[in-house]
């Protein structure tokens, strides 16, 4: 029997990551940072990727252990066999997960294109369900087709944001990016907790691992190299934006930062060309995490853990209703209309899946080769930064950590109602067999 080749190796497996990761990035939380740091927006951006690091530590583990192309939810359910309630949640967070950065780059992309034309609720509304109806229908109709869109966004917006990069550099001065420690640490550590919903899609890797050519070493090296390339990006792109634009502007616009910055400084030549980069990055993320999330909704739904016909799949294996109802469900959030709530629900929901993994890592350290200090490491180092969330939630945002807790409760609530009726299904079965 002749083995079909695999079709990615490391080069491809990189590209996959940094299309789901770069997506509202920088576009997105730039304006936040710099609210709440200032100069040291680069800071936080890099620590942040630090504790993204942490995360991908356990997730890289339990890849190469398990060689399981479901990560998060499949890791959890292998790795804790007789907790099928848990393992419905893990997989209800995972999928809420993706709802939420599906919304934060759709908002995004939809706040820069907007920033064309007067603010109107309305307007950016429309916008966002454009590019969501686009990208999912392109993910519905052909695969090919996403996948080859998919790569020119993925090369073009990168060059673009290495251009603009360059541009702010050449036009702007060191001199307005200092004093850059001038806020407390615990300000900084969390702004780098708020800038981890940035860093998500490394786990793309491990959903591609069936396709991967020598994946025991490959994807733990995406996921590495993919996440350092990202934070270098960011922080020199965000170190450029200090350099050249006017502080107040980008805290003013934070909706559309960077272009309404590139604008005031660079004239229409450095608007287009920053709206440019925006609208290619939240295109492609949107597109990559559309396919992502739906496969893995579909496999929960396969295990009777979320409504059955999200698991259908047309001839084509394309789980046509779950792209359906996650673009639903990711418009809804945008409609909230608050950029700072969506990349709170998306960073701490993704902190917390990623704790999972690191307990789940520590469980199975020995057969994982991981060292009880560097596991212990991720724990913490994710606790801390969830704790931090929370903490700033319950002191600066309480409306926004009630929301947050409501959606905890509802989302449990739901996924224990499924993992309840999954168990009784099983039972009446193995009655009706005896």
């Amino acid at each position: 029997m002749v083995r079909r080749p695999k079709s990615l190796g490391l080069f491809e497996l990189v590209a996959i990551c940094l299309g789901g990761m770069i997506g509202g990035g920088i576009f997105s939380i730039l304006g936040v940072a710099v609210e709440k740091v200032g100069n040291a927006a680069p800071i936080a951006i890099a620590i942040g990727a630090g504790l993204a690091l942490c995360a991908a530590f356990s997730y890289a583990r339990l890849a190469t252990y398990y060689e399981d192309e479901g990560a998060t939810y499949s890791f959890f359910k292998r790795t804790y066999p007789r907790a099928p309630r848990a393992a419905a949640i893990v997989g209800w967070l995972v999928v809420f997960g993706y709802i939420s950065t599906l919304a934060l780059y759709s908002f995004t992309f939809a706040s820069y294109v907007g920033s064309l034309y007067s603010p109107h609720r309305g307007m950016h509304a429309a916008l966002s369900a454009g590019v969501l109806l686009v990208f999912a229908v392109l993910n519905i109709v052909s695969v090919k087709g996403m996948g080859k869109v998919e790569d020119l966004l993925v090369y073009t917006k990168i060059a673009a944001m290495l251009v603009v990069t360059g541009v702010l550099f050449f036009t702007g001065s060191a001199e307005n990016a200092m004093p850059m420690l001038t806020f407390k640490p615990g300000s900084i550590l969390l702004v780098a907790a708020l800038t981890f919903v940035a860093f998500e899609g490394f786990q793309l890797a491990i959903h591609a691992y069936e396709e991967v050519d020598n994946p025991r070493k490959n994807v733990p090296r995406a996921i590495y190299l993919s996440i350092l390339l990202a934070a270098g990006l960011y922080v020199i792109m965000a170190e450029g934006a200090l350099w050249a634009l006017n502080k107040g502007q980008i805290i003013a616009d934070r909706e559309f930062a960077l272009a309404a910055g590139a604008s005031a400084v660079l004239g229409p030549g450095g608007y287009w060309l920053m709206l440019a980069a925006a609208i290619m990055a939240t295109s492609s993320a949107v597109s990559g995490t559309l396919f992502g999330a739906s496969r893995l909704a579909a496999v929960i739904a396969e295990d009777h853990l979320l409504p059955d016909f999200l698991a259908k799949r047309s001839s084509e294996k394309v789980p046509a209703n779950a792209i359906i109802v996650l673009s639903i469900l990711a418009w809804l959030l945008v409609l909230s209309d608050k950029l700072e709530l969506i990349i709170e629900f998306g960073s701490l929901t993704f902190i917390c899946v990623s704790l999972l993994m690191a307990i789940a890592n520590f469980r199975v350290r020995k057969h994982t080769g991981t060292s009880v200090p560097a596991a212990l490491l991720a724990i913490v180092s994710l606790a801390a930064a969830g704790a931090c969330i929370v903490g700033w939630q319950a002191v600066e945002q309480p409306v926004h950590l009630a929301v947050t807790l409501c959606v905890a409760v509802a989302l449990g609530a739901g996924a224990s109602w499924f993992a309840a009726r999954k168990i009784r299904r099983r039972a009446g079965s193995h009655t009706d067999s005896a």
